[in-house]
C-alpha cells in the first residue's frame, strides 16, 4: 500500500466508506465485497489519481487487518490502522501495557520537558500503551507508511497531545538523545524472520549502546535469543501471555532491578484473569543450585515457556519443593499440587517406560475417550500416536512422553485444576 492511499482512508468519506464494510462479509465474500465498493462512488471521488482498484484494496486490507488485529489490540483495533507487517511485529496490548507501567514510573521523574523516545516504533502499539499512561513519546520508524500509521493511531486513540511519530533512521539518534528509551529493532528481512541478533535492524550491538546511553531503557528481542546475548548490564525479563511465550524484553540503567533473569506470566482471556490475576513472576536466585532428580512422585509440573526460556525450572521447582524427573528435561515433580499462572499440574496416574501396547492397554484400563498429549525430550509423532491409541470412552487423561536417562517414557496423569492455556 503507497501512503497516499493509505492517507485517502484518513478522510471523513475515507472514513466513512471503511466503517461501513461488514467485516463478516467481507470475510465471507471478498470479492463480493470489493466489486461493492468499485461501485461506489464515494471510493472513485476519493482515489484522486489513484487506480480505484489500489484504492479498493487498501479498504479491504484494512477491514481484514482490524479484525486480525483484535487479536492483539481487543475492540481498540475497530479504531486503529495496520500493515500486515506491522500488526504482525507489534507487540500485544497486554504485553505494551505490562512493560508500560513500568516505564511511566521512571518517566514521572522526567522534567523540562523531555520525552521518551520510541526507536523503531512499528505501527504504534507501545507508544500508545506509554502515552495512555500519561508518558510524552517520540517515535521513530524509517518506513513512510509505518510512520504514517502510528500517527493515524495516535490520532485514532486521541493521544495527540502526548505523542508523534516522526520518519527517521533510528541509527542517526544521538546517544542520550532520550532519557527514557525504548526500541524494537526490526526482526524481519526480504526473506522472513530473523533470528541472529546481529542482523538485526539496528543490529543488536548499536540498539544496546543506545540504550546505555539513555537514564533508563528497554530492548525488545525474540524469545529464542541466545542467553550469550544479553548484556552483563541488563536484566531480562521473558513474558508469556495465555501460556504462549511472546518475547523478551530488556532492562537498562534506572530500570535495571538487578534481578538477571526473569519470567513473567500475563493474562488476557477473563477467565484466567478471574481465576489467578493478570500477572505472575519467577525471578532467578543467584544462591540456587540446580534442582534434585528423583524418580517420579505424585505430581508432574508442567512450567510455562516463560519459565523454561528463562532458565528459571529450578527456581520453579524450589517453590514446591519439587524434583526433575531428567536433568536434561523441563518437567519436575512434587508431593504437593500447588496452583500457579507459572506452571500447570497433573496428578500422576502412571509411570512406564513407552510401548505403544502397553499404553493403549493403560489408557483402556482409565476408560479415556478424551486424551491430550504433551511432551518433551520425545520424537514420537503425537497425532499419530493418538490415532494409534484407539481411546473410546468417557474419561480425559493426559499422557506425558519424556525420556528419563536414556530410555523414553509415558507418563498417564490427571488434570488438577485448569491448565494456564485453556
Amino acid at each position: 500500500m503507497r501512503v497516499s492511499a493509505f492517507e485517502a482512508l484518513l478522510t471523513d468519506t475515507g472514513r466513512e466508506v471503511l466503517a461501513e464494510v461488514d467485516p463478516e462479509a467481507a470475510a465471507r465474500d471478498p470479492l463480493t465485497a470489493a466489486s461493492r465498493l468499485r461501485q461506489d462512488p464515494r471510493v472513485a471521488a476519493l482515489a484522486l489519481g489513484l487506480p480505484v482498484s489500489e484504492l479498493v484494496n487498501a479498504l479491504m486490507t484494512q477491514v481484514a487487518l482490524r479484525e486480525r488485529g483484535r487479536a492483539k489490540f481487543g475492540d481498540l483495533a475497530r479504531r486503529m490502522f495496520f500493515t500486515p507487517q506491522g500488526l504482525e511485529q507489534a507487540t500485544r496490548r497486554a504485553v505494551a501495557g505490562h512493560r508500560a507501567e513500568r516505564m511511566a514510573g521512571f518517566a514521572s521523574r522526567l522534567t523540562g520537558g523531555a520525552c521518551a523516545g520510541d526507536l523503531c516504533c512499528g505501527i504504534g502499539a507501545d507508544l500508545l500503551a506509554l502515552a495512555g499512561r500519561g508518558v510524552a513519546v517520540e517515535g521513530v520508524d524509517a518506513d513512510p507508511l509505518t510512520a504514517a500509521v502510528a500517527r493515524a493511531n495516535i490520532g485514532a486513540l486521541g493521544l495527540d497531545g502526548l505523542a508523534r511519530v516522526r520518519e527517521g533512521d533510528v541509527t542517526e539518534t544521538a546517544r542520550g538523545r532520550f532519557p527514557l528509551l525504548f526500541c524494537d529493532p526490526a526482526r524481519r528481512g526480504g526473506r522472513g524472520r530473523v533470528f541472529d541478533p546481529t542482523a538485526y535492524s539496528p543490529p543488536w550491538d548499536a540498539a544496546v549502546d543506545l540504550a546505555r546511553g539513555a537514564e533508563a531503557a528497554c530492548l525488545k528481542a525474540a524469545p529464542g535469543i541466545p542467553h550469550e546475548a544479553l548484556p552483563e548490564d541488563a536484566s531480562a525479563e521473558w513474558i508469556s501471555v495465555d501460556g504462549e511465550l511472546k518475547e523478551a524484553t530488556l532492562w537498562f540503567g534506572a530500570l535495571a532491578d538487578g534481578c538477571r533473569r526473569r519470567a513473567t506470566v500475563l493474562h488476557e482471556r477473563e477467565g484466567l484473569l478471574a481465576r489467578e490475576g493478570a500477572e505472575a513472576h519467577l525471578d532467578a536466585d543467584p544462591e540456587a543450585g540446580p534442582a534434585p532428580v528423583t524418580p517420579a512422585r505424585r505430581y508432574l509440573y508442567d512450567p510455562d515457556p516463560a519459565v523454561v526460556r528463562s532458565h528459571l525450572v529450578a527456581e520453579a521447582a524450589a517453590r514446591v519443593d519439587g524434583s526433575l524427573l531428567d536433568e536434561r528435561i523441563a518437567y519436575f515433580t512434587a508431593d504437593k499440587a500447588e496452583i500457579s499462572p507459572l506452571w500447570r499440574v497433573l496428578e500422576i496416574v502412571e509411570v512406564m517406560p513407552f510401548s505403544l501396547k502397553r499404553l493403549r492397554a493403560a489408557i483402556r484400563g482409565l476408560n479415556a475417550g478424551t486424551v491430550t498429549i504433551k511432551k518433551r525430550g520425545s520424537a514420537v509423532d503425537t497425532e499419530k500416536l493418538r490415532r494409534d491409541l484407539r481411546a473410546s470412552g468417557t474419561e480425559a487423561v493426559t499422557v506425558v512422553l519424556t525420556r528419563i536417562g536414556e530410555r523414553p517414557f509415558s507418563l498417564l496423569c490427571r488434570e488438577v485444576g485448569a491448565p494456564a492455556s485453556a
